[in-house]
């Protein structure tokens, strides 16, 4: 039996890491860990309870108490906030926009990478985010690095809001994407940045089922 390994999927937003992630762990038997639904959660908690979004004090008593679950289902895995689905309102734009500036406080980072690292420590895991590969899973036997133009991510974005019945136009969903960009790589603590040790694949003009072959590829060789 093959040795389970922990598997670290990093990239911008909408450049398809949780897809893949999924597809992959599923092929491999693994657990999938959604990181950056993980954030929108703590997002969502925060805005409910009118916690500014950039007060990393009140933001830490919040998460004393957080219970953040993820339940297997079909077609997707459900998203558990105390006890509450909130899978569906945790993508919704007003989170989106705002999980960024969450994402940057360090009580939450610190607490969701304990998190995250726990989930992690039996290996079998493939875990998708933005600091995976350099903070959360540094030792991670694989890592990759999804990348794509921002007019292509914010497409990708357009058909997965339409399918949801989310109506937001293209070019805003592309500004808000570049926004995002920035945002993320800027922040003081685990910025977006591609690990030494990754490997990089530019998603841009690649199916879904081919992004998920090079990443079986590299896996299969590592393992081997």
């Amino acid at each position: 039996m093959k040795r389970k390994i922990q598997i670290a999927i990093d990239g911008p937003a909408s450049a398809g890491k949780s897809t893949v992630a999924k597809l992959v762990a599923k092929k491999l038997g693994y657990i999938y860990c959604d990181t950056g639904a993980m954030y929108r959660a703590v997002t969502y908690a925060a805005m409910k309870k009118d916690i500014r979004l950039d007060n990393d004090k009140d933001l830490n008593q919040l998460l004393q108490k957080l219970s953040i679950e993820f339940v297997p289902a079909n077609p997707e895995q459900k998203v558990y906030v105390d006890n509450v689905d909130v899978t569906k309102e945790i993508r919704l734009p007003g989170i989106t926009n705002n999980v960024s500036i969450v994402a940057a406080q360090s009580s939450v980072r610190t607490d969701l990478t304990k998190r995250q690292q726990q989930i992690a420590q039996a290996g079998g895991i493939v875990m998708d985010g933005r600091d995976i590969g350099t903070t959360v899973l540094p030792n991670a036997q694989v890592k990759i690095f999804l990348v794509a133009s921002a007019k292509k991510r914010a497409l990708r974005r357009y058909k997965e809001n339409i399918l949801k019945e989310i109506n937001t136009p293209l070019d805003v969903l592309e500004q808000e994407i570049i926004e995002r960009d920035y945002k993320d790589s800027h922040r003081k603590i685990s910025p977006l940045v591609q690990a030494s040790d990754a490997i990089e694949i530019d998603t841009t003009e690649l199916t879904i089922d081919e992004v998920v072959r090079e990443i079986m590829k590299i896996i299969e060789n590592r393992l081997n």
